[in-house]
């Protein structure tokens, strides 16, 4: 996850592509809290969001979307054709290992992804990223305890309920992730909102926590101006 995911749906860096096996984050149950506003963060103090670099979601932005959201300043957003990338990849490599890799980075549980956000423009190393599930797929709170459950070397999920300002409610999780490869771990946050196109789930990763908790206002941004289309 992290800047991890980012090496890999390119399929290009052989550095990348190390540090996405490494990184993992894997399933076990968490537990629900309580309901909460999206602009109150975790220890109950106003969340801090960052400054507004634009809007994506809408047919003509760099990502469509079934939900619209504002993007941080200088973040720089780029859509993935999930599918498109599947199947090349398959052709390409026979339905090999690199097919396996491909399969991996670009599904996680219910949904794939659809659209990453990069912070390196804005002096971070990470991504915002957004994945989308299908039509009559799983409800928010099931896609995300899917999407977590997914990875490896997850631990302490703590689940809780939100409702935007503008009406939109959905499901977060603040978890750790520990690489077994290089036995660190980092915080994570994603949150899943339901949608007539079926669930989007919006995860923040970075390279540890402290980049993680540099980018967490971009990723308040985003939540606090999420609409569904």
């Amino acid at each position: 996850m992290g800047i991890v995911r980012g090496g890999a749906v390119g399929l290009a860096a052989g550095t990348a592509l190390l540090a996405a096996v490494s990184s993992g984050c894997a399933g076990s149950s968490g537990t629900d809290g309580e309901s909460r506003p999206a602009s109150t963060a975790t220890n109950g103090a106003p969340a801090r969001t960052a400054a507004s670099g634009g809007t994506i979601g809408a047919a003509g932005s760099a990502c469509e979307l079934p939900v619209s959201f504002d993007t941080a300043k200088h973040w720089k957003a780029k859509g993935i054709d999930a599918e498109a990338e599947l199947s090349k990849t398959s052709k390409d490599s026979g339905g090999g290992l690199s097919g396996d890799l491909a399969d991996a980075f670009l599904r996680q549980g219910p949904v794939t992804t659809a659209c990453e956000i990069d912070a390196k423009p804005a002096g971070n190393i990470g991504f915002l990223r957004v994945w989308t599930g299908r039509p009559g797929g799983p409800g928010a709170r099931s896609a995300l305890r899917e999407f977590v459950a997914a990875e490896d070397g997850v631990s302490e999920e703590k689940y809780h309920s939100f409702r935007t300002s503008g009406g939109v409610a959905g499901v977060e999780v603040e978890y750790l992730c520990t690489s077994k490869l290089l036995d660190e771990t980092k915080k994570e946050t994603a949150l899943a909102v339901g949608t007539p196109d079926g669930p989007v789930v919006l995860h923040l990763g970075g390279m540890d926590t402290e980049e993680h908790e540099e980018m967490r206002p971009a990723y308040e941004l985003a939540k606090r101006t999420l609409r569904v289309r």
